[in-house]
């Protein structure tokens, strides 16, 4: 399905659908956002044990870098916030640099 025929919510739904298959699957979500963000509060970003993903929580830019964390949470099954913002080095890093900051939350659901 490609991204311009998604409908808000579909990425819970895939979530679903791979966990319905009995895969492991992590949720971010983005919970805050101060300046400009290129995605707004709710946006999910769903990954499964495989590295399979589904949505956005940036519009691209950090995306990589969720993908990891989610991989440790996965493992451990500790939720994790994480922050990106142009001030932060990692920002630069990952690709943040529209100005603003946005905070993510990941958790393994099922």
């Amino acid at each position: 399905m490609t991204a311009a025929f998604q409908k808000l919510g579909d990425e819970l739904a895939v979530a679903e659908a791979w966990m319905l298959v009995g895969k492991e699957v992590v949720v971010a979500t983005v919970v805050e956002t101060w300046g400009s963000a290129p995605r707004p509060v709710g946006s999910h970003l769903v990954i499964d044990q495989d590295g399979n993903f589904e949505g956005s929580v940036s519009g691209g830019c950090v995306e990589g870098s969720v993908i990891t964390d989610a991989m440790d949470v996965l493992k451990s099954g500790e939720p994790k916030m994480l922050e990106f913002g142009v001030a932060d080095e990692t920002a630069w890093q990952v690709g943040l640099s529209c100005g603003g900051k946005i905070r993510v939350y990941l958790e393994r659901i099922g």
